[in-house]
C-alpha cells in the first residue's frame, strides 16, 4: 500500500488516465474527487465487499491489515 500526504486541491494520478484529488478537509473527513474514464468503475469499498464478496486489498504475509479510514491511509 502506497501511503501518501495531500493538501486540498492536491491529488494523485493513477494509470496515466484517472485523478483523485483532495477537494477539502473538515474535522475527520475528507472529501475526495475521482476523474477517471466512463470504462472504469468507481465504487465507495463497502459497495464493493457486498456486491460480490471481492476483495479489493489483498493481504499479504506478514503486513498488517489494510484499514482506509485509518489516519495514514487517507493523510490530506
Amino acid at each position: 500500500m502506497l501511503i501518501l500526504t495531500r493538501k486540498v486541491d492536491q491529488g494523485i494520478v493513477i494509470s496515466g488516465n484517472i485523478l483523485v484529488r483532495v477537494l477539502g478537509v473538515e474535522r475527520d473527513r475528507v472529501k475526495i474527487g475521482i476523474s477517471a474514464p466512463g470504462e472504469v468503475t468507481v465504487l465507495r469499498q463497502e459497495l464493493w465487499n457486498e456486491g460480490s464478496g471481492n476483495q479489493p486489498f489483498e493481504k499479504k504475509p506478514g503486513a498488517g491489515s489494510p484499514n482506509p479510514e485509518g489516519p495514514t491511509a487517507a493523510s490530506a
